[in-house]
């Protein structure tokens, strides 16, 4: 249910490029780093099609998701490369790249967003692709939204002991290479409400290991909600595990209908991408999500991960700024 399209290059990135005057961002690891944008996104082609056809006024809308950072996910085969032009393309910008790792076995359990690696086998030979691709240029990188939320929901595809097993690989592989973040995800507040739940199982993931977890990807808690869940999360884990939030469709907070999850109406976009945060344990606010990508074939969407204008500019037009 969460599925962003596959980067096939730095093309298929989010976001727009930032301006000139834009002050260089600190790399990965330094304090407040900033993200990047790359060019001609989905939305970026939009705006840019829409100035063309003389929407002037529907573009400079889009263009409030086109010229904000978002997170790239990678959810095919071969990986490496991708992941190398993408974190290069953002190195030469002095910023730092989001990467969403989205490939475990039977990954959504079925349901819109499903596929994933065929085996154990395979998603570790991933894993090591995307690793190797990184370089010693680092990134934030979000680590298979849904995967551990999914075994305490109940997600009887999956083998629970194997999928935390690849999950603790993963960690590990990726946190060889210098300056990359690690961010387990961790569900969001309204799905695994009481947070202890959800202790051991990150523990069995390997969380250890990570810098912290991520909440409320592709939803649409509150900053505030969702803040004070990963406080709660962190102080039950113990270790000073620090943590992300996706803040891309969150400006209105959650719809308070049937499937609230996906493609929600009357939603806008949240906190604009940055990591000053103000909040020692928080790291950052993130659009995982891409504002705009489709959740699924729900309400009329197409299929999940596919750029859905109309969507897009009822976000963008409800946003604060």
């Amino acid at each position: 249910m969460l599925l962003g399209a596959a980067a096939t290059g730095c093309g298929r990135a989010s976001g727009a490029p930032p301006a000139d005057a834009a002050p260089p961002a600190a790399p990965v690891g330094a304090a407040a780093p900033d993200f990047w944008v790359a060019p001609n996104s989905a939305a970026a082609r939009q705006a840019a099609q829409w100035r063309r056809e003389g929407r002037a006024g529907d573009a400079r809308l889009i263009e409030r998701i086109a010229g904000r950072p978002q997170a790239v996910w990678l959810n095919d085969n071969g990986p490496g490369a991708v992941v190398r032009s993408l974190v290069e393309a953002a190195a030469k910008a002095r910023r730092t790249a989001v990467l969403v790792a989205y490939f475990v076995p039977h990954r959504d359990c079925g349901a819109y967003s499903s596929g994933g690696a065929r085996d154990a086998a395979h998603y570790r030979q991933w894993i090591d692709g995307f690793a190797s691709g990184l370089g010693t240029h680092g990134a934030y990188v979000i680590l298979e939204p849904d995967a551990v939320a999914q075994l305490v929901a109940g997600c009887p595809r999956a083998n629970s002991a194997e999928r935390y097993g690849l999950l603790t690989y993963a960690i590990q592989r990726l946190k060889r290479h210098p300056h990359t973040k690690v961010y387990l995800d961790a569900g969001n507040a309204s799905w695994i409400p009481d947070e202890r739940r959800l202790v051991d199982p990150l523990r069995r993931a390997g969380i250890a290991a990570a810098d912290g977890f991520a909440v409320n990807v592709a939803n649409h808690q509150t900053n505030r909600v969702s803040s004070d869940y990963g406080h709660r999360l962190a102080r039950a884990l113990g270790g000073g595990k620090h943590f992300v939030i996706d803040s891309s469709r969150n400006g209105n907070g959650p719809y308070r209908g049937m499937d609230a999850w996906c493609n929600p109406p009357g939603r806008a976009l949240g906190t604009p991408p940055t990591a000053r945060t103000g909040d020692p344990a928080l790291d950052a606010y993130l659009w995982i999500k891409r504002p705009g990508e489709s959740d699924g074939t729900c309400r009329g969407g197409p299929r999940a991960g596919q750029w859905w204008p109309q969507y897009a500019l009822g976000l963008a037009s409800r946003a604060a700024s």
